[in-house]
């Protein structure tokens, strides 16, 4: 039995297929068929449950950045597409720069006249000085009226002020002289880290503005997860712990890291915070923006019976959740993985449905009380199980099997299906097994 076949028989549930057939008269009643349902059942084991928090994460690349343009202007070269590597200080724009280009000559003209302006303002009052040194001089000998003493003293004030002035209006031209020359130089818009170009958002002809992204820049070797985490789990969940990132669809890869930081700081209306992980991508299998399952391991349940999350069943007439569980299969019983060809279907045995006491739930398994362990419980078909106690073939599994449906998601599931060949999906839904 492969792959499609058990998602087909999945999705076949509420329709009442994966039937197996019994054609014996004294079962039938009068010669009609009875229809025996067909389930899979994994034993129940024992043990410790990893306490784990599932957290939805978002990938960023470490000092990723955005880069916008300082200034409006024209793009006329554009020197780096996405995927390249670049280095701090390599130039990835080119904007239109003659206008810049003329307000710099305007502005360095700007600064020589200052600067002339101040020699002659330092000319003229290095003049009245000398003239106001000579006035107090003929002043003590009182060949000069008091008048003009008094009109030498303002002069000499006056002609010091105009040289203030003077240099202060050269220091204005250098400033702006200094402004101009970097307007000019940010029509070369250059990267600011080392690292790998994403999203561009440029083209030869644009007229780009401040506040217009053109590229995000990042370093790919090693990335960021980011994380919520809301008060509660502030209680319990701490930097250091260990964490899993699960990257991929129907066969999921994990990444192993540990929890890096965690923000001090509460959301005023959420109350929630972030928490980042740090983990190694010298492949680049992870991408900025991608979005992917983070496991948090926080601690141990206490011991119990363990079963897999998709045995636990909820009885629609008493709401009680729990298992079915049969006494008939030996504990011996070779179980096999869905993969194998062979059906391996026992004959028909009783199941009885068990209230169980959930514990722990981790991430595929769940610790229970109410069950023993090495009871053989089911773990898809439960749907065509009628009541509290019913009779069913089984189709005995391993524990990696059921992990690995329960990792498909449905949405998955009806696509594998929809892509079958309409014949395979027909044979596969009307399968019938004879007693």
């Amino acid at each position: 039995m492969d792959v499609k076949l058990t998602l087909c028989l999945i999705l076949s549930i509420p329709i009442t297929v994966f039937f197996t057939g019994c054609s014996d008269s004294a079962e039938s009643g009068g010669g009609r068929d009875r229809m025996i349902p067909a389930v899979e059942a994994v034993q129940a084991s024992y043990g410790s449950l990893p306490l784990t928090e599932r957290l939805s994460g978002v990938i960023k690349a470490r000092n990723q950045v955005e880069i916008y343009p300082e200034i409006s202007a024209v793009v006329t070269e554009v020197l780096v597409d996405n995927g390249a590597l670049v280095n701090r200080g390599d130039p990835l724009i080119r904007l239109r720069d003659n206008e810049f280009r003329e307000r710099l000559k305007q502005a360095e003209a700007g600064l020589r006249i200052a600067r002339a302006q101040a020699k002659q303002a330092e000319a003229r009052l290095s003049e009245i000085q000398s003239e106001l040194v000579r006035s107090e001089a003929l002043a003590e000998k009182n060949l000069i009226t008091p008048s003009e003493i008094e009109t030498a003293r303002a002069d000499a004030t006056s002609a010091e002020a105009d040289f203030e002035l003077a240099q202060a209006r050269v220091e204005q031209s250098e400033a702006t002289v200094d402004e101009r020359r970097e307007s000019l130089a940010r029509t070369i818009i250059r990267s600011p880290i080392d690292g790998t170009v994403g999203t561009r958002n440029a083209e030869i002809g644009m007229y780009v503005s401040p506040g217009q992204r053109l590229f995000t820049l990042g370093q790919m070797d090693t990335v960021r997860a980011t994380v919520i985490l809301t008060d509660r789990m502030l209680s319990y969940i701490e930097t250091g712990q260990r964490a899993e990132i699960m990257v991929g669809g129907d066969q999921p890869v994990s990444i192993d890291a540990r929890l890096s930081r965690i923000s001090p700081f509460l959301h005023p209306v959420t109350h929630s915070t972030e928490a980042e992980v740090d983990i190694s991508n010298a492949d680049r299998v992870l991408k900025p923006g991608q979005f992917v399952a983070v496991d948090i391991f926080y601690g141990e349940s206490e011991q119990a019976t363990l079963v897999p999350l998709s045995a636990l069943y909820e009885s629609p007439r008493t709401g009680a959740t729990g298992v079915f569980v049969t006494d008939s299969l030996s504990g011996e019983l070779a179980a096999v993985g869905g993969s194998n060809g062979d059906l391996n279907l026992t004959d028909p045995v009783s199941f009885t449905f068990v209230p169980v006491q959930v514990i722990a739930r981790g991430r595929m398994t769940a610790g229970v009380a109410g069950v023993e362990p090495d009871r053989w419980i089911v773990t898809l078909g439960q749907d065509l199980l009628a009541g509290e106690s019913s009779t069913a073939r089984v189709r005995p599994v391993n524990w990696q099997w059921v992990e690995r449906l329960q990792r498909l998601q449905r949405d998955d599931l009806i696509e594998s299906i929809l892509k079958a060949p309409q014949a395979e999906r027909t044979d596969s839904a009307a399968i019938r097994f004879q007693p």
